[in-house]
Formats: C-alpha cells, structure tokens, sequence
C-alpha cells in the first residue's frame, strides 16, 4: 500500500505560544481557530503552521523533553524578488526575530536570506527564478 504523503501541517515547538503567535502574526500570518487552547494555528498558502508548547510536543510524540531550534531543520519561503527578500528580512527583525545571514546571490542565479525566530526557528527567505508562481502563488517546479 502506497500512502499519499502530503505536507499538510508544520508543529513548531515554542516556549510561549503566545509570544510566539505575536511574532508571526507581526510577519502578516493570518491566525485561525482563535478558540483553540494551548495552540495557534496559521494559513501558511496550502500548508497550516502551528505553534505548540515544545515541552508539551515533546510529551505527545513520546519524546524527554527537547530544546527548540536545534537548526537541524529549515523552513523556507520562496518571493517574487530580491527586494522582497530583503523585506521580509527586515519584516522578521522588526517583529523580534535574528537575522542570521542577510540577503546574498547564490550560485544557482538566486538570492537568499536566514532569520530566526524567538524560538531559533530557522527560516531561509529565497528568490529563486527557476521556480515561478502558479495564479495561485504556488511553487511550480520545473520537470
């Protein structure tokens, strides 16, 4: 049996939920089911991000407990252009997250950037011109 694997959802474990909430909601995330305790949930274009106690995470996944941000893993959103890039770098530090590398060309013809948020969640911030938007503002990767 074949299992459809989809990315439908994204728990980052945070120390304050609604701390956490504050800062990506600074970034323009919309916050859904307001009414859910000791969560946050947010639309992130298709997939739902959600903020959850990482003690809490820890527990139900049957894990001791863990600190966050082990850097292990990278969020990334793809944007327009190099100047968004920029922007939502400068979006990320006004809300309270760390640059981590500021916005620089790769080799590949993009242009890149890290920031972390109060959690030392690491997100990289990318322009990439080989994978356009559909009209829906998805990714379409090339075959």
């Amino acid at each position: 049996m074949s299992v459809p694997l989809r990315l439908h959802l994204v728990t980052l474990g945070v120390e304050d939920v609604e701390r956490a909430a504050r800062f990506y909601e600074a970034l323009g995330m919309q916050r859904r089911v307001r009414g859910a305790n000791g969560v946050a949930f947010f639309d992130a274009g298709g997939t739902v991000i959600s903020l959850y106690g990482q003690n809490d995470l820890a527990k139900d996944a049957g894990l001791s407990d863990r600190a966050a941000g082990s850097g292990s893993l990278t969020l990334a959103f793809n944007v327009e252009s190099e100047s968004a890039v920029d922007e939502a770098l400068d979006a990320a530090a006004n809300a309270g997250g760390r640059i981590l590398k500021p916005g620089y060309r790769v080799s590949w013809g993009g242009y890149i950037g890290y920031f972390a948020d109060p959690d030392d969640h690491v997100w990289e911030v990318a322009h990439n011109p080989q994978f356009p938007f559909d009209e829906r503002g998805q990714l379409v990767l090339p075959e």
